[in-house]
């Protein structure tokens, strides 16, 4: 599981959004994880993206995925496969159970083999950020199967990472037997220029959210308008610029109230809201809990 402490899961990440959590150790780059998207804070596992490859199989429930602008409604028995470099959110209303694993590719083959140019870099280097699997197409029945295949080999104690490896490879074989890696390269261009666009202003935001921000300023360090910058965010994120900066200041606020023993207004103040009210009100609406209560919950 992904903890921030003992009563909170929450994804950790840079000002670009990557994920900082390790998915694995350099001589074995792969991490199982059960997960319940509930535990999470917001109810979501939120904005990030990760060099690693990742595939998920939903358990129990139905979420919500979000792929860059996209979005899609996943129900139990749905697996997802998530390309490198892609930046995704989960999102539900109730329990959700989703056992995954992230690994990089590189554990399949190096990087100068065969294997690797021709079945692994193509789907790397393709347009595809995302292939949602159903139990109701027989071939890809037999991939959510090795996934859950997959899964539980990891509790065994004897020959689990070569049975892992054997697995992952056959998993690989059947994605690159559903997917289409031929989409023209200039839409990947496209994509990954507005990704970097984003991230630049998301850097932007994190690295000065204690201070007032424009979205002129904003606009300013890709040199884009502010329409420009309104629409990336809204098709890549689903928000604005000023509310991902009120709700990276709700973040920091969080922390210090769970990790210090700060006042209301001082954490307030440390975080970037000058006004108190403004702060506990906009704090309640997104944690469904005044400040106080998410104090003394994480203190439990």
């Amino acid at each position: 599981m992904k903890y921030t402490h003992e009563n909170y899961s929450k994804i950790v990440t840079d000002e670009s959004l990557r994920e900082t959590i390790p998915h694995g150790s350099d001589d074995y780059p792969f991490r199982y994880y059960l997960e319940d998207i509930w535990e999470f804070d917001f109810h979501c596992i939120d904005w990030h993206w990760h060099p690693e490859v990742e595939f998920v199989l939903i358990e129990k429930g139905t979420m919500e995925l979000l792929v860059g602008s996209d979005r899609y409604t996943v129900e139990a028995g749905t697996g997802i496969f998530i390309n490198s470099q892609v930046i995704h959110r989960f999102e539900t209303t109730g329990s959700v159970i989703i056992p995954n694993i992230v690994f990089s590719p590189s554990l399949l083959a190096p990087e100068a083999s065969l294997i690797y140019r021709k079945y692994i870099q193509p789907i790397l280097e393709s347009a595809v950020e995302c292939v949602i699997f159903s139990a109701e197409n027989p071939r890809q029945r037999e991939l959510l199967d090795t996934l859950a295949s997959v899964f539980i080999v990891q509790e065994e104690e004897n020959g689990c990472e070569i049975k892992t490896a054997e697995l992952l490879l056959k998993l690989w074989r059947m994605l690159y037997e559903n997917v289409d890696t031929t989409e023209k390269t200039s839409v990947l261009r496209a994509a990954e220029k507005t990704q970097a666009q984003l991230q630049i202003m998301l850097q932007y935001i994190h690295k000065n959210y204690l201070y007032p921000i424009s979205l002129d300023e904003i606009a300013e360090t890709v040199a884009l308008s502010k329409s420009s910058v309104l629409n990336i965010f809204q098709k890549n994120i689903h928000t604005s610029p000023i509310q991902d900066l009120v709700n990276y200041r709700l973040k920091r606020a969080a922390k210090l109230l769970a990790t210090t023993r700060s006042s209301v207004s001082s954490i307030a103040g440390d975080t970037g809201f000058e006004n108190i009210g403004y702060f506990c009100r906009k704090f309640k609406e997104v944690f469904q809990m005044t400040p106080g209560e998410y104090r003394k919950r994480a203190m439990m």
